[in-house]
Protein backbone atom coordinates (compact mmCIF):
# COMPACT_ATOMS: atom_id res chain seq x y z
CA UNK A 1 0.00 0.00 0.00
CA UNK A 2 1.00 3.70 -0.60
CA UNK A 3 0.10 6.69 1.25
CA UNK A 4 -0.30 9.58 -0.98
CA UNK A 5 -0.30 12.79 0.73
CA UNK A 6 -2.78 15.42 -0.57
CA UNK A 7 -1.11 18.39 -2.76
CA UNK A 8 -0.71 21.39 -0.91
CA UNK A 9 -1.67 24.69 -3.09
CA UNK A 10 0.21 27.63 -2.10
CA UNK A 11 -1.15 28.91 1.49
CA UNK A 12 -1.88 25.49 2.65
CA UNK A 13 0.47 23.52 5.39
CA UNK A 14 0.75 19.95 4.74
CA UNK A 15 0.71 18.00 8.00
CA UNK A 16 1.34 14.62 8.79
CA UNK A 17 1.73 12.48 12.32
CA UNK A 18 2.57 9.06 13.86
CA UNK A 19 3.86 8.06 16.83
CA UNK A 20 6.45 6.17 16.00
CA UNK A 21 8.74 8.32 14.05
CA UNK A 22 10.66 9.94 16.74
CA UNK A 23 12.36 6.33 17.68
CA UNK A 24 12.24 4.90 14.87
CA UNK A 25 16.51 4.89 13.87
CA UNK A 26 15.42 4.96 9.63
CA UNK A 27 13.15 8.02 10.15
CA UNK A 28 15.64 10.93 10.13
CA UNK A 29 17.54 10.00 7.49
CA UNK A 30 14.36 8.98 5.20
CA UNK A 31 12.59 11.91 6.03
CA UNK A 32 15.99 14.22 5.04
CA UNK A 33 15.85 12.75 2.06
CA UNK A 34 12.43 13.80 1.45
CA UNK A 35 12.37 17.09 2.42
CA UNK A 36 15.14 18.06 4.23
CA UNK A 37 13.47 21.77 4.98
CA UNK A 38 10.02 20.22 6.94
CA UNK A 39 9.19 21.69 10.22
CA UNK A 40 9.06 18.87 12.98
CA UNK A 41 6.83 19.04 16.24
CA UNK A 42 7.37 16.66 19.04
CA UNK A 43 5.50 16.13 22.07
CA UNK A 44 7.25 15.25 25.11
CA UNK A 45 5.97 14.49 28.84
CA UNK A 46 7.93 12.97 31.61
CA UNK A 47 9.13 9.99 30.79
CA UNK A 48 7.87 7.72 34.07
CA UNK A 49 4.63 9.26 33.21
CA UNK A 50 4.67 8.39 29.69
CA UNK A 51 5.85 4.65 30.19
CA UNK A 52 2.84 3.90 32.86
CA UNK A 53 0.52 5.50 29.95
CA UNK A 54 1.86 3.43 27.47
CA UNK A 55 1.60 0.37 29.69
CA UNK A 56 -2.20 1.13 30.64
CA UNK A 57 -3.04 1.87 26.63
CA UNK A 58 -1.09 -2.11 26.21
CA UNK A 59 -3.24 -3.60 29.43
CA UNK A 60 -6.72 -2.52 27.88
CA UNK A 61 -5.64 -4.72 25.01
CA UNK A 62 -4.02 -7.56 26.53
CA UNK A 63 -5.58 -8.03 30.40
CA UNK A 64 -3.51 -10.73 30.93
CA UNK A 65 0.36 -9.18 30.28
CA UNK A 66 2.99 -9.45 33.30
CA UNK A 67 2.07 -6.41 36.30
CA UNK A 68 4.33 -2.91 34.98
CA UNK A 69 6.44 -3.59 38.09
CA UNK A 70 7.61 -7.48 36.86
CA UNK A 71 7.90 -5.83 33.16
CA UNK A 72 10.18 -2.62 34.29
CA UNK A 73 13.25 -4.79 35.46
CA UNK A 74 15.61 -7.04 34.00
CA UNK A 75 16.38 -7.79 37.85
CA UNK A 76 14.16 -6.03 40.66
CA UNK A 77 16.14 -7.43 43.58
CA UNK A 78 19.60 -5.62 41.73
CA UNK A 79 17.17 -2.52 40.57
CA UNK A 80 18.22 -3.02 37.18
CA UNK A 81 15.68 -1.13 34.88
CA UNK A 82 14.85 -3.38 31.22
CA UNK A 83 15.58 -0.41 29.04
CA UNK A 84 14.71 -2.77 26.05
CA UNK A 85 11.13 -2.96 27.07
CA UNK A 86 9.80 -0.10 24.51
CA UNK A 87 7.60 1.60 27.33
CA UNK A 88 10.77 2.71 28.62
CA UNK A 89 13.17 2.61 25.87
CA UNK A 90 10.70 5.60 24.67
CA UNK A 91 11.51 7.85 26.97
CA UNK A 92 14.94 8.02 26.69
CA UNK A 93 14.70 11.37 24.48
CA UNK A 94 18.05 12.08 24.85
CA UNK A 95 18.88 8.70 22.60
CA UNK A 96 16.16 9.69 19.78
CA UNK A 97 16.92 12.91 19.65
CA UNK A 98 20.95 12.55 18.95
CA UNK A 99 19.80 10.66 16.00
CA UNK A 100 17.55 13.42 14.40
CA UNK A 101 20.15 16.13 15.00
CA UNK A 102 22.28 14.28 12.98
CA UNK A 103 20.22 15.69 9.59
CA UNK A 104 18.19 18.38 10.87
CA UNK A 105 18.97 21.45 12.90
CA UNK A 106 17.86 22.16 16.27
CA UNK A 107 15.60 25.28 14.47
CA UNK A 108 13.84 23.04 12.44
CA UNK A 109 12.48 20.56 16.02
CA UNK A 110 9.66 21.33 18.46
CA UNK A 111 9.26 20.37 21.16
CA UNK A 112 5.85 20.61 22.85
CA UNK A 113 5.32 19.86 26.64
CA UNK A 114 2.69 17.03 27.31
CA UNK A 115 1.91 18.37 30.86
CA UNK A 116 1.88 22.15 29.66
CA UNK A 117 -0.34 21.33 27.02
CA UNK A 118 -2.67 19.75 29.83
CA UNK A 119 -2.82 23.35 32.33
CA UNK A 120 -1.97 25.67 29.37
CA UNK A 121 -3.12 24.52 26.07
CA UNK A 122 -3.71 27.47 24.51
CA UNK A 123 -0.24 28.59 25.53
CA UNK A 124 1.74 25.83 23.63
CA UNK A 125 -0.92 26.04 20.60
CA UNK A 126 0.38 29.27 20.18
CA UNK A 127 4.52 28.48 20.08
CA UNK A 128 2.88 25.86 17.54
CA UNK A 129 1.59 28.26 15.53
CA UNK A 130 4.76 30.70 15.83
CA UNK A 131 6.63 28.19 14.84
CA UNK A 132 4.92 27.10 11.79
CA UNK A 133 4.51 30.43 10.85
CA UNK A 134 0.96 30.78 11.34
CA UNK A 135 -1.71 33.79 12.61
CA UNK A 136 -2.49 32.75 16.03
CA UNK A 137 -5.97 31.70 15.23
CA UNK A 138 -6.06 29.15 17.90
CA UNK A 139 -6.78 30.47 21.50
CA UNK A 140 -7.79 30.29 25.00
CA UNK A 141 -11.42 30.54 23.67
CA UNK A 142 -11.08 27.08 22.20
CA UNK A 143 -10.52 24.97 25.09
CA UNK A 144 -12.55 23.40 27.91
CA UNK A 145 -10.76 21.00 30.05
CA UNK A 146 -13.09 18.22 31.12
CA UNK A 147 -12.47 17.37 35.06
CA UNK A 148 -13.35 13.49 33.67
CA UNK A 149 -11.00 13.19 31.34
CA UNK A 150 -8.32 15.05 32.71
CA UNK A 151 -7.49 17.16 29.70
CA UNK A 152 -8.43 19.81 27.59
CA UNK A 153 -11.66 19.40 25.04
CA UNK A 154 -11.47 21.90 21.96
CA UNK A 155 -14.58 23.67 21.84
CA UNK A 156 -15.95 26.67 18.70
CA UNK A 157 -16.66 29.79 20.23
CA UNK A 158 -18.98 30.21 17.74
CA UNK A 159 -20.77 26.89 18.47
CA UNK A 160 -22.85 26.21 21.42
CA UNK A 161 -22.99 22.07 20.99
CA UNK A 162 -20.67 19.80 23.10
CA UNK A 163 -16.98 20.30 23.28
CA UNK A 164 -14.99 18.05 21.46
CA UNK A 165 -12.69 15.27 23.30
CA UNK A 166 -10.62 12.63 22.58
CA UNK A 167 -12.10 9.43 22.46
CA UNK A 168 -12.89 6.79 25.61
CA UNK A 169 -8.87 5.19 24.37
CA UNK A 170 -7.69 8.58 25.76
CA UNK A 171 -7.37 9.46 29.54
CA UNK A 172 -7.82 6.32 31.14
CA UNK A 173 -7.07 5.40 35.04
CA UNK A 174 -3.57 4.61 35.08
CA UNK A 175 -3.00 1.32 37.51
CA UNK A 176 -1.14 2.19 40.70
CA UNK A 177 2.59 1.54 40.58
CA UNK A 178 4.47 0.41 43.39
CA UNK A 179 5.98 3.68 44.67
CA UNK A 180 9.44 2.62 44.77
CA UNK A 181 9.04 1.30 40.95
CA UNK A 182 8.45 5.23 40.44
CA UNK A 183 11.44 6.54 42.28
CA UNK A 184 13.90 3.76 40.91
CA UNK A 185 12.43 4.96 37.34
CA UNK A 186 12.89 8.56 38.01
CA UNK A 187 16.45 7.79 39.32
CA UNK A 188 17.12 5.55 35.86
CA UNK A 189 15.46 8.74 33.44
CA UNK A 190 17.20 11.35 35.48
CA UNK A 191 20.26 11.96 33.85
CA UNK A 192 18.91 11.12 30.59
CA UNK A 193 16.19 13.71 31.06
CA UNK A 194 19.17 16.30 32.28
CA UNK A 195 20.97 15.77 28.94
CA UNK A 196 17.94 16.33 26.86
CA UNK A 197 17.21 19.48 28.76
CA UNK A 198 20.92 20.50 27.72
CA UNK A 199 20.46 19.42 24.19
CA UNK A 200 16.96 21.04 24.06
CA UNK A 201 18.14 24.04 25.76
CA UNK A 202 14.66 23.84 27.43
CA UNK A 203 13.40 22.43 30.78
CA UNK A 204 11.01 20.74 31.01
CA UNK A 205 11.17 20.34 35.05
CA UNK A 206 10.23 16.74 35.16
CA UNK A 207 12.13 15.81 38.45
CA UNK A 208 9.82 19.30 40.40
CA UNK A 209 6.70 16.58 40.08
CA UNK A 210 5.61 15.30 43.35
CA UNK A 211 4.38 11.95 41.73
CA UNK A 212 3.31 10.54 38.68
CA UNK A 213 -0.94 10.05 39.03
Amino acid sequence: FVNVMPKTIEGQITMEKTPSYFVTNEAPKRIHSMAKDIKLIVVVRNPVTRAISDYTQTLSKKPEIPTFEVLAFKNRTLGLIDASWSAIRIGIYALHLENWLQYFPLSQILFVSGERLIVDPAGEMAKVQDFLGLKRVVTEKHFYFNKTKGFPCLKKPEDSSAPRCLGKSKGRTHPRIDPDVIHRLRKFYKPFNMMFYQMTGQDFQWEQEEGDK
